[in-house]
């Protein structure tokens, strides 16, 4: 009886173990399936969100090709509001999903400035992993570049240029660019218009050449930008400002008028009634009588920016300064044949109100920096001197091609930080030099492009392209 007791018990414990064992067997084994089961869900979710994002994309790039046959369009040709599903089709499998496209526009004037697109994509297989991305579309247009010019131009060793320099003629580059520096020439024959040294007249350089670093961003020769197809229809800013809301100043009668933009999104306006005269030189014109600092104005008016067509047109000679609260163009012309073109004058700082604040400024002329103005000068904005040039003219104070005496002290300005566009037909100079010496203008000048207003610029800014890219990418949600 005790044997068989003990036999029985040696029974039961290793049924115990079988059973304990069999438990911990049972219990890893259902882990590990879970596991693989688990593993298997989530690989066919991700494989599907691929899906979705990839649907999504292939909505965008659906509307970009719709954009390229029927600009402006924003209703997918419905004429009606979205959402506008379509139904995406694999080359292999057929019809695997949809993507919904959501469109909406920006538009100043009457004119589209932007369209903004949300594309949202899933599979047929599972509805509920949507994927959502928006791009905005945009015509490029010449924010993307720091300078723009239509003539030979020499940057000195002053300056720092912060985004691409582009001109259709030769650059001699003395400063620093930490973008591309490009020119729609190859090579030049050296006529002396640009200095040569170390080389004599004569000699055949490179298209752009210089004593600068980063000469490894200097390409040339590159496709040189169609000048006459990017500035501004003037004829169309008036009519806009005339017809679509803007704001028209006409002929003042005077001197022209003196723009002061507040931080109230306001603007004030002076009729100039009389100014100084002094002589002024450009490389162009020689020693000329000028007339672009103000003796005396009167207060004429005040306007609120209208925020659906945010255009001014003058029909005179502009004098611009004040704080910019909003996106804003002004436009300086008469575009009446035979009547002289207008300039703007850069009366004193340009600055920025608010963060999404933008300023164009076209003069059917020039666009020049003006005598009495700050001694550290801040220009915030996209300048373009559709005829004539941006820069400084050259003054002195002595001889009898002088500046006032009152004026002396304004001949040489210390600093010049610029951020923004500067497109000018002419060549460029806020700068100038006497054997070597600094003798009227800004002594430092720093030019930096406005990333900002590349996604977002002020209306009827002028493109460097009819096709229509992405300007901005990045998935929602």
């Amino acid at each position: 009886m005790i044997r068989s007791s003990q036999h029985n018990y040696a029974r039961g414990y290793l049924l115990i173990l079988v059973i304990v064992f069999g438990a911990v067997f049972f219990t890893i084994t259902s882990a590990f399936v879970g596991f693989v089961v688990t593993q298997s869900q989530v690989v066919n979710s991700k494989y599907e969100q691929q899906q979705a994002l990839e649907i999504s994309e292939a909505g965008l790039n659906y509307y970009r090709w719709f954009l390229a046959h029927f600009p402006n369009d924003v209703t997918n040709g419905t004429g009606a509001p979205g959402p506008y599903v379509h139904v995406y089709n694999d080359p292999e499998g057929g019809p695997i999903g949809e993507f919904s496209l959501d469109i909406a526009s920006s538009t100043y004037c009457g004119d589209v400035a932007s369209i903004d697109v949300w594309s949202t994509g899933y599979t047929y297989e599972d509805p509920s992993l949507q994927r959502t991305i928006y791009a905005r579309y945009s015509l490029p247009t010449v924010t993307e570049y720091a300078y723009i010019i239509n003539s030979n131009v020499w940057a000195g060793s002053d300056r720092t240029i912060i985004g691409p320099y582009h001109s259709n003629g030769i650059i001699r580059m003395d400063g620093t660019n930490n973008s591309v520096v490009t020119s729609g020439q190859s090579d030049w024959v050296c006529d002396g218009s640009l200095p040569c040294s170390p080389d004599p007249d004569g000699t055949t350089l490179d298209a752009v050449y210089g004593d600068g670093p980063n000469s490894s961003l200097w390409t040339f020769p590159e496709a040189p930008i169609n000048f006459a197809g990017l500035t501004v229809d003037l004829s169309t800013m008036e009519d806009r400002a005339q017809n679509n809301g803007g704001i028209y100043i006409g002929p003042s009668g005077d001197g022209g008028y003196r723009l002061d933009f507040q931080s109230d999104n306001t603007v004030d306006v002076y009729v100039v009634d009389d100014t100084y005269s002094y002589y002024g030189y450009t490389s162009a014109d020689g020693w000329e009588v000028e007339r672009n600092v103000i003796d005396d104005d009167d207060y004429l008016t005040s306007y609120t920016i209208p925020t659906d067509c945010p255009l001014i047109f003058v029909e005179d000679k502009v004098w611009l300064e004040g704080d910019v609260a909003s996106k804003v163009s002004v436009a300086a012309a008469d575009n009446d044949l035979g009547d002289p073109d207008h300039s703007i004058i850069l009366n004193g700082d340009i600055t920025y109100a608010t963060s999404t604040a933008g300023l164009l400024a076209v003069a059917e002329e020039d666009v020049l920096v003006g005598l009495v103005v700050p001694d550290t000068m801040d220009l915030n904005g996209i300048f373009i001197a559709q005829n004539g040039r941006f820069g400084r003219n050259h003054y002195k104070t002595s001889g009898w091609q002088d500046v006032l005496s009152i004026h002396n002290d304004y001949v040489t300005r210390d600093t010049l930080t610029m951020n923004g566009t500067i497109v000018s037909n002419g060549r460029v100079g806020t700068k100038w030099t006497s054997g070597g010496s600094f003798v009227s203008g800004y002594d430092t000048r720093f030019n930096s492009y406005d990333r900002d207003l590349v996604d977002d610029p002020p209306p009827l800014v002028p493109n460097t392209s009819d096709v229509y890219e992405f300007i901005e990418w990045r998935e929602d949600g």
